[in-house]
């Protein structure tokens, strides 16, 4: 080989090398090659009277699954799903996201997840895989329900098998790119069962259910790249969205911060989330009272037992003044110019 071919051989190695290097150490290979998927299994739930109810208890009340795959009544108080529409998926321009499809997850065969075997959906819940193995957008809140015990996402895919099924064919998501590579980095396998949890006190009964409500979801801000910002939990300042029928609303700090929720006691916190009022003052329907409402008093008085636990955020957020940008989580929400960066 010539001196100028060896030459030429030894720079596009150390090329690739620097790429292949600089790959590992940033985005990984996952966008490259795809999420990292657990073969599926013949596992299967059976049915029984015991999982039917509490499946429909975390379906309706506590995950927030027909919230996401249903369309919502908007004239109504509570955005309650259409009749005849529960689990039937929806495509998700309202909230802000044309691009993004939560699919029909009824047992219908032909549009739904009629043909999807209990492992499939068990996989898509807690890991974030679809049924056709691709990586699931994170709003689904794959993240948090990897909490979910075996026991409680068999009573989930009970209820769900036993929902009507509705005929409605949804169009796939079409995930724009860089995105729609990147997000392989977000499911994770699942390979050990997961027990119940530790439900010993309300503080950690509240926990729980806090996780599955996916609560941190919307009360935590995020940046430009959908990250949640470190140090703002529970905080607030997420604008929140459903088309024209809801004027966008940030998330309330619902720490125990001055800024936050420090004057609910527990009578209040029951009676706004099962009323959408505080006192007089309605809260926005984009927070999805109208489908944590029928969470029982133990339930409920265990959030607020864990949300007492919360460290306090000092972060101004008020849905009556007008949005300004924000020095502390940068995003633009009411109230957000009277927060001050801390040096």
């Amino acid at each position: 080989m010539k001196r100028w071919q060896q030459a030429m051989l030894g720079t596009l190695l150390g090329c690739g090398a620097l790429v292949t290097a600089g790959i590992t150490a940033t985005i990984g290979w996952r966008p490259v090659f795809g999420p990292d998927a657990r073969p599926l299994t013949d596992r299967r739930f059976e049915p029984t009277p015991a999982r039917l109810e509490r499946g429909e208890y975390l379906v309706r009340n506590v995950a927030g699954c027909l919230f996401c795959h249903s369309d919502l009544d908007t004239s109504v108080e509570g955005l309650p799903v259409k009749a005849g529409r529960a689990g039937a998926g929806k495509n998700w321009a309202p909230e802000g996201l044309p691009w993004l499809t939560a699919p029909n997850i009824t047992p219908d065969h032909e549009t739904g997840a009629g043909s999807w075997t209990d492992d499939a959906i068990a996989r898509a819940i807690r890991e974030g895989i679809g049924h056709d193995g691709r990586a699931l957008f994170p709003v689904m809140p794959y993240a948090n329900y990897r909490a979910m015990s075996d026991e409680d996402l068999a009573a989930v895919i009970t209820y769900l098998r036993s929902l009507p099924p509705v005929r409605q064919a949804q169009p796939k998501s079409e995930i724009p790119f860089p995105v729609s590579r990147l997000i392989n980095n977000a499911p994770e396998r699942l390979d050990a069962p997961v027990p119940p949890p530790d439900l010993g006190t309300p503080e950690k009964r509240g926990a729980y259910l806090t996780t599955l409500a996916s609560c941190g979801d919307c009360h935590t801000p995020m940046d430009e790249r959908g990250q949640y910002l470190k140090g703002l939990e529970f905080a607030g300042g997420n604008v929140l969205m459903h088309g024209d029928a809801r004027e966008p609303r940030a998330a309330a700090n619902i720490t125990p911060s001055p800024n936050g929720i420090p004057y609910y006691n527990e009578e209040l916190f029951l009676e706004t989330i099962r009323t959408g009022r505080v006192r007089e003052r309605k809260i926005t329907d984009l927070m999805p009272w109208g489908h944590y409402r029928n969470m029982t008093d133990e339930d409920l008085k265990a959030i607020f037992a864990y949300l007492k636990t919360l460290p306090p955020v000092d972060h101004y957020v008020d849905n009556a003044m007008a949005p300004t940008r924000c020095a502390v989580c940068t995003l633009e929400h009411g109230g957000g110019e009277r927060n001050r960066k801390k040096s």
